[in-house]
């Protein structure tokens, strides 16, 4: 039976079961960030807050899903775990935007920082980015389709695939 499986603010699912949907609400400076391997049908979603775990080692250790840099790989090793290939899968990524509303009174700059971080270890792993909705200023809900792999982004009232 399908599921709707609800990824909280700091929390990862996977999911190699057809017909399952993966879905986060509310990415502001946060980023969604979604892998998907179309041959096996295997995805999974990780809503993470911040760029590096070193700020809070104890909360990284507790929740690693809470940052970008410890977050990321323990939703490709999940993927892998459950039968994905590192060369086959498509990673999307929604978020990031400012939680000011403009760049210039956004000092910490979080959404950007988490961007920069998800690029540098894609980067540093020899992964592609496939398709992206971040910056801005709106709030997202990011969606995964477990059997199509199909990625939505709904935005001020609009629905777009990614």
């Amino acid at each position: 039976m399908p599921v709707l499986n609800v990824v909280d603010v700091a929390d990862m699912k996977v999911s190699a079961q057809q017909g399952d949907s993966i879905i986060t609400y509310a990415l502001g400076s946060c980023l969604g960030i979604t892998i998907y391997d179309p041959e096996a049908r295997i995805g999974g979603m990780l809503h993470a807050m911040l760029p590096q775990s070193s700020i809070d080692p104890k909360k990284a250790a507790d929740n690693p899903f809470m940052f970008v840099d410890s977050g990321v790989p323990r939703l490709f090793h999940e993927c892998y775990r459950i039968g994905g290939q590192k060369q086959r899968l498509v990673v999307k990524v929604a978020g990031g935007a400012c939680a000011r509303g403009n760049e210039q009174d956004d000092y910490f700059q979080i959404g950007k920082r988490n961007f920069v971080m998800l690029r540098k270890l894609l980067w540093k792993n020899g992964i592609l980015l496939s398709s992206q909705d971040v910056g801005g200023n709106s709030p997202r809900t990011l969606s995964l389709d477990i059997e199509t792999g199909d990625v939505w982004v709904k935005s001020n009232g609009c629905t777009r695939k990614l």
